[in-house]
C-alpha cells in the first residue's frame, strides 16, 4: 500500500485491518478552494473523537459497526495549498483501495474532494451513478476562473460519467444558469431529499451508485457547523431516513464533505455528521 496516511486515531468500531476490511473509511484534510468559510480540514479529526458520543449500534436499522469490516486508514497527506497535487493523491489512493477490492468511504474536507474519487471509480465502473444530496447544485463551470472548485465540483464530474447519471437532491441554491443546466441533465429534485429519493430508487437498483452528501443539505439549525450554510434545509430526522434507504443498493463508494467543526462549539454538527456516517455504512456496508 503505497499511499501516505497520517494515522492518529480511528473512528468509533472501526477495527478491521487493511487486508480484512471491506471498506476503506479515510479523512481528506482539504478546503482549498472553499468560497466562504474554511475549516472543513479539521473535520476527519474533530467527526472521529466525536464518534465516541455515540453507540456502534443503530436502534432504527438493528446493526452495528462491530458486525462490518471496516478500517480506518486515517487521513490522507496533503500538501496545504497545492490542488492539483492533492487531487492526484486523493485518486491514487481510491485507485489503491479498488485494487486491493475496497470501497471507501471518505470524510472531507470541501467537497471538491469527490472529484478524484469518481474519477478513479469511473475507470472501474463506467456506468456510475451519482446520487449527491446538497444545498448548492455546485454545477458552475468556473468560480472566479478556476475549474476546480468546490462551486464547480459537480459540473467536473457530470462530464466523466454518462449522461443522465447524475441525480441531485435537496438543491436550494444556485445561479440561474446553474439550476437551468441541472433541470437539462434531468434528475434534479430540489428542496426535498426523503421523498424524491424513495421514488427513484427503482431506477437505481442493481447499478453502481456513488453518494455524495454535503452536510449543509440539512439546515443550519440541526447542523451549524459548515461552511456554507444555507438556510431552509432538511432536518436531521431526514437526513437519517434519507441514508438508511441506500440499503439494498450496490454503492461502490460513498463521502460526507463540508463539515466545518469549528463553527459550533457546541460539538452537535460533528455528532450528527458521526452518527450519518454510522447509519450510512450500517445502511450501505
Amino acid at each position: 500500500m503505497n499511499v501516505l496516511f497520517n494515522k492518529s486515531d480511528r473512528f468509533l468500531g472501526m477495527v478491521s485491518s487493511w487486508e480484512d476490511a471491506e471498506w476503506i473509511y479515510f479523512g481528506i484534510p482539504m478546503d482549498f478552494t472553499v468560497s466562504f468559510q474554511p475549516g472543513s480540514r479539521f473535520a476527519p479529526v474533530r467527526v472521529r473523537e466525536a464518534s465516541y458520543a455515540i453507540e456502534t449500534y443503530s436502534v432504527m436499522l438493528d446493526r452495528d459497526l462491530d458486525e462490518l469490516r471496516l478500517c480506518d486508514a486515517g487521513d490522507l497527506e496533503l500538501p496545504f495549498g497545492n490542488v492539483t497535487e492533492s487531487l492526484h493523491r486523493i485518486k491514487t489512493a481510491v485507485q489503491t483501495m479498488i485494487a486491493d477490492g475496497k470501497r471507501c468511504f471518505a470524510l472531507g474536507g470541501e467537497h471538491l474532494v469527490s472529484f478524484p474519487i469518481v474519477q478513479a471509480l469511473v475507470e472501474k465502473y463506467p456506468d456510475l451513478v451519482i446520487v449527491h444530496l446538497d444545498a448548492h447544485a455546485d454545477l458552475r463551470d468556473d468560480y472566479l476562473g478556476e475549474k476546480l472548485s468546490h462551486a464547480t465540483v459537480m459540473r467536473r464530474i457530470s462530464e466523466r460519467i454518462r449522461p443522465g447519471n447524475l441525480y441531485q437532491f435537496g438543491i436550494r441554491s444556485g445561479t440561474r444558469d446553474e439550476i437551468a443546466f441541472a433541470r437539462q441533465l434531468g434528475h434534479f429534485y430540489p428542496h426535498e431529499v426523503k421523498n424524491p429519493l424513495e421514488q427513484v430508487l427503482g431506477e437505481l437498483q442493481g447499478r453502481p451508485v456513488y453518494v455524495t452528501i454535503d452536510s449543509d443539505v440539512i439546515d443550519p439549525a440541526y447542523l451549524p457547523g459548515t461552511g456554507t450554510p444555507e438556510p431552509g434545509g432538511i432536518s436531521s430526522t431526514e437526513a437519517f431516513e434519507a441514508v438508511r434507504l441506500f440499503k439494498g443498493l450496490q454503492v461502490v463508494g460513498a463521502d460526507l464533505v463540508e463539515v466545518m467543526p469549528a463553527n459550533d462549539v457546541s460539538q452537535r454538527s460533528a455528532v450528527l455528521a458521526a452518527k450519518l456516517i454510522r447509519e450510512a455504512l450500517l445502511a450501505i456496508a
